[in-house]
């Protein structure tokens, strides 16, 4: 555009770039809006230029992102200037600022008709771009007819009917009644005999519109692609400017294949000769060479070329090819080639008689497995899941168990779960299958779904000849110093059922079973435990008459734990207690497992339907059924001394469940004869429900999670290893982290600073006589990084300090090294950097302590690293909300009633949505007592997820209203909805920040002074 002779335009301009800040920006444009808006309502005065001039101003503002809200009539109104200069302004400035809704459009289409049916080229190309752009239903039906006569006149030029293709295909796209299907099938083979590349190219981006609404009504254009392939390929009339380092228009060679995988197949046989003959040719006329530009050419008609191959299923001569051709493009150095050549190769896979040519680069396809590139590795390792069969199974198995231990975590989960069913579809022999998923379970327990030890333990049950081997092969594993939890379930399961088969094995007694086990259970977590005591009434069981040692032992286990918290685990210890009184009985009370009745993979099941989302679906389920309250379990499984432990959990923060529910947990408790009778349970392939899957409901994890060892100050007293009561450290767990009791008491509520520190980025965390903790912090995308400033507030030194991150399991931390001691009147800075893995409303902690005299101090402090600091505001048009929403359903959509909030306006409401990160948009709910809000969320394993709520509320009852969340994660969806909730039930007393800390220097005595440069 050329604004050359606007003094005033440059001026603006000018002004606007020498704004020293957004303010003096936001002023001087105040100022120019008021002046246009003055110099409008006298516009009889105004000439040409100067409503020109005025008109490219409001375009700026535009772009610079200020609304501009009037002089959109004077923009339309240029459009009907019969020079060029003034035209030209009105297209462009009014394609820029309003939409195919827009009421004034309406006013324009009468002089956009003129100019399209005129005979000014010129005018005519700036009406089908306006039209191109904004075409909406109006437009496309008042203006069809005339843009279908341009697009077939032989009297215009190709540049005009080049726009006219391009603006008819827009039309189409928002309403496909303009093109008559019974008239057009003629034109459009008319169209594809055109000469002239650059409409031939737009007339096939109409026609590939066209045959896939309806490829019925063009059977007669099917030849007339195949001539324009058979040109192209010969390079037949194909002028210079078309030809793209020397390839013959690769933009028309890629629309024409696409148009013709419309059609189901090509019938004719020398049409079906001559496609096949370019297709061999552009096979066997593309490699690799070292200009970026003729390699994405090449292969875009390359890679089209093969999907059309695989479309017509053509002779197994020409897939040889095609494999032959992929397997040395996923050897190349290029990543984007070998990524295209890996997901071509996998889509190859839908076609018969090729899988054993493919297998020739299994090899390649492994190594490939180790490349660089994630995307790379994904798809690497689908392409391996697609290929294997009985015969290679073996070896990809084994890959993929060596490949586990190094790949990236954003993997390990697929990676486990592909492993897991291929060893199950393709095992030679059973031993083998539970061989690998043991193995499995040892590598990346932290990644193997219950689902996978519930099958095992099917196979197990089933198979007779396999009990013994399953039995030792578990025992082997309990012989590690270290193995995952997991291995400790599964281990104890099997031992517990079939440990007898290996009475004359050495190290295999009922006794040393029992001492070996129960090793483990101080290491274990709650849900866990009550696997183990059923493990221990089996082994009791066997051992009948029992070894009178071993059952003291085992009755001492029960007896600790039948005053336990827990009601699972107590009513299991109560029962299992008084079922092993009854001596030779009990054989008959807990009987062996039944058989399981057969019946698909669960493993395979949700590896269709959730494409290996299991875990978060999981997590789901699992929260849904707890009864949260506002306590916090904290658990910490650390040594006496409080050095962290390598290869241990932290500290994980669940909401309390005290209200468990008995009917869920276990219900094989019967009264029989006047004895109570135990049915085993039966793990199933359908969802964790009490009725189908009884071996998720006695073994699967409870509500409370976590390691199970509680230590701060106390001495150790852990109820799962060794004799005793719960202790004030097991009591401890049980309270809010700030009601913990302690002799230092800290200055002002804990529960503020936090709730205060989730809504801004930097203020104090803590605080007591000794020490000041602070935190500055900043976030971009998923991840974070905190600057914790540890300030020591007295005239002595602080000892002994010690500063222990605690993560979930979304969230990777690493904090930088804290020193043993902090100097008088002093402060340190300790970087932490953060990472969010996956969406979730568990809280990292911080467990700090230091010695002052005589005075030790310890404090576990909730580190503001919550959901919302990984959103992000993000406007929304309307069009992009609603499609959006309506695409959405359940799980990725929920809605809930909410009771028990806090009456408050609407604009409190709103005020509360933003400073969560959410950013209210009005006007698209048509409803005024709704709120819209949208906001996008970031993570290591979603990336950027949109995020949609809506609000609705009830003007008469301010205490209740209807939440709706939307994204396109269901675990996502389900913890956002939670948070609200949380913050809309209770809203934050610490919603205004906490005074400022007084800037002082370090030197005085005032205590705040310590975080002076920090707010």
């Amino acid at each position: 555009m050329a604004l050359s002779g606007m003094r005033g335009l440059s001026v603006f301009i000018s002004d606007v770039r020498n704004c020293r800040n957004k303010e003096q920006e936001r002023l001087r444009v105040d100022k120019e809006l008021g002046n246009i808006r003055t110099r409008f309502k006298n516009e009889k005065g105004l000439t040409p230029y100067e409503k020109k001039k005025y008109v490219w101003k409001m375009l700026y503002i535009y772009m610079l992102g200020y609304d501009v809200d009037f002089g959109h009539m004077e923009a339309v109104s240029l459009i009907s200037a019969p020079k060029y200069p003034e035209k030209q302004v009105g297209y462009i400035v009014t394609s820029c600022l309003l939409n195919e809704n827009h009421d004034f459009l309406r006013l324009a289409i009468n002089a956009v008709r003129n100019d399209i049916i005129g005979r000014n080229e010129t005018f005519q190309c700036l009406a089908l771009t306006l039209v191109g752009n904004i075409g909406g239903r109006e437009f496309a039906e008042s203006l069809a007819p005339d843009v279908q006569k341009l697009l077939l006149s032989s009297s215009c030029r190709p540049l005009v009917r080049k726009k006219a293709a391009l603006c008819l295909l827009r039309l189409f796209r928002k309403n496909s009644d303009v093109v008559n299907v019974d008239g057009w099938s003629d034109r459009m083979s008319q169209l594809l005999d055109e000469r002239d590349l650059g409409v031939l190219t737009s007339s096939m981006s109409l026609f590939v519109a066209l045959v896939s609404n309806n490829h019925e009504a063009y059977w007669n254009c099917l030849p007339k692609c195949v001539k324009i392939m058979e040109r192209l390929a010969r390079n037949q009339d194909v002028p210079q400017e078309y030809t793209y380092y020397g390839i013959p228009s690769p933009w028309l060679q890629v629309k024409t294949m696409r148009a013709l995988q419309y059609f189901p197949t090509v019938e004719d046989p020398s049409i079906r000769r001559a496609l096949f003959e370019v297709l061999q040719r552009i096979l066997m006329g593309t490699d690799v060479v070292k200009n970026v530009n003729k390699n994405n050419a090449s292969h875009a008609v390359l890679f089209e070329a093969l999907a059309l191959v695989m479309h017509l299923d053509s002779e197994k001569e020409m897939m040889s090819q095609c494999v032959a051709l992929l397997g040395k493009f996923i050897a190349v150095r290029e990543p984007n080639i070998r990524y295209l050549g890996l997901e071509n190769m996998t889509r190859m896979l839908m076609v018969t008689d090729v899988h054993d040519i493919i297998k020739r680069h299994q090899a390649q396809i492994i190594t490939s497995l180790k490349d660089p590139d994630i995307s790379i590795r994904r798809r690497s390792l689908d392409l391996l899941y697609g290929m294997c069969d009985v015969s290679n199974a073996k070896d990809i198995v084994e890959e993929l168990l060596q490949y586990l231990a190094t790949a990236d975590f954003a993997m390990r989960e697929e990676l486990a779960l592909k492993a897991a069913i291929l060893a199950e579809k393709f095992a030679p022999d059973l031993s083998w299958y539970v061989d690998v998923i043991l193995q499995l379970i040892d590598k990346a327990g932290d990644f193997v779904s219950d689902d996978i030890w519930f099958r095992v333990v099917q196979f197990v049950t089933n198979n007779e000849d396999l009990q013994p081997y399953a039995a030792l092969k578990a025992r082997e594993y309990l012989d590690k110093p270290a193995i995952h939890e997991t291995m400790v379930k599964v281990s104890a399961y099997l031992l517990g059922e079939y440990s007898h088969l290996l009475a004359r094995r050495p190290g295999c007694s009922p006794k040393e079973i029992f001492g070996i086990i129960h090793e483990k259970l101080p290491t274990v977590s709650t849900p866990t435990i009550p696997i183990l005591l059923s493990t221990y009434a089996k082994i009791l069981m066997h051992s009948q008459p029992p070894d009178p040692e071993l059952q003291n032992q085992i009755w001492a286990v029960y007896s600790k734990y039948e005053s336990c918290i827990d009601a699972e685990i107590q009513q299991r210890a109560v029962e299992y207690f008084a079922l092993s009184r009854k001596g030779a009985v009990l054989m008959d009370i807990l009987a062996e497992m039944p058989k399981f009745p057969e019946r698909q993979s669960s493993l395979i099941k949700k590896a269709e339907d959730t494409d290996a989302d299991t875990a978060e679906l999981s997590a789901i389920k699992l929260r849904t059924q707890q009864q949260s309250s506002n306590a916090l379990v904290v658990t910490d499984q650390r040594p006496e001394n409080g050095a962290s432990q390598v290869g241990q959990p932290g500290m994980v923060l669940v909401p309390s469940t005290s209200n468990v529910d008995h009917n869920v947990v276990d219900q094989r408790l019967t009264q029989a004869n006047g004895s109570l009778t135990v049915v085993d349970p039966q793990p199933t392939a359908e969802d964790h429900a009490p009725s189908g899957d009884i071996l998720g409901d006695l073994l699967s994890p409870l509500a409370i999670e976590g390691p199970s060892r509680v230590s701060a100050q106390s001495e150790y007293n852990n109820v799962h290893g060794h004799e005793g009561t719960l202790g004030a450290g097991d009591a401890l767990a049980l309270a809010t982290i700030e009601d913990q009791d302690s002799t230092v008491k800290p200055i002002g509520d804990v529960a503020e600073r936090f709730q205060a520190l989730c809504l801004k980025d930097s203020g104090v965390l803590y605080e007591d006589p000794y020490v000041q903790i602070g935190i500055k912090a900043e976030w971009r995308g998923y991840q974070g990084r905190f600057v914790l400033f540890l300030g020591n507030k007295n005239t002595a030194p602080l000892d002994s300090v010690q500063a222990v991150i605690l993560p979930p399991s979304h969230l990777k931390l690493e904090l930088s090294l804290v020193p043993e001691v902090i100097p008088p009147r002093a402060q340190v800075q300790c970087p932490l950097e953060v990472v969010n893995l996956r969406p979730s409303r568990d809280v990292a902690v911080l467990d700090f302590s230091y010695k002052f005299g005589t005075n030790l101090v310890n404090n576990r402090l909730r580190l503001p690293a919550v959901l919302n600091k990984f959103l992000q505001p993000v406007q929304v048009s309307a069009e992009e909300f609603f499609s959006q929403w309506r695409a959405l359903t359940p799980p990725l959509k929920l809605q809930e009633v909410v009771r028990g909030v806090r009456p408050m306006s609407l604009g409190e409401m709103a005020s509360l949505l933003n400073s969560l990160k959410l950013l209210v948009c009005p006007g698209l709910d048509p409803n005024a007592s709704n709120l819209v809000a949208s906001t996008t969320f970031y993570s290591e394993s979603t990336q950027a997820l949109l995020c949609l709520v809506r609000i609705e509320t009830d003007p008469a009852d301010r205490t209740q209203l209807r939440m709706t969340v939307a994204s396109g994660d269901p675990t996502l969806t389900f913890e956002l909805k939670e948070f609200i909730k949380e913050h809309l039930v209770s809203i934050p007393t610490a919603a205004k920040p906490p005074a400022p800390v007084p800037q002082q220097p370090i030197a005085s005595s005032d205590p705040g002074a310590l975080l002076a440069g920090l707010l």
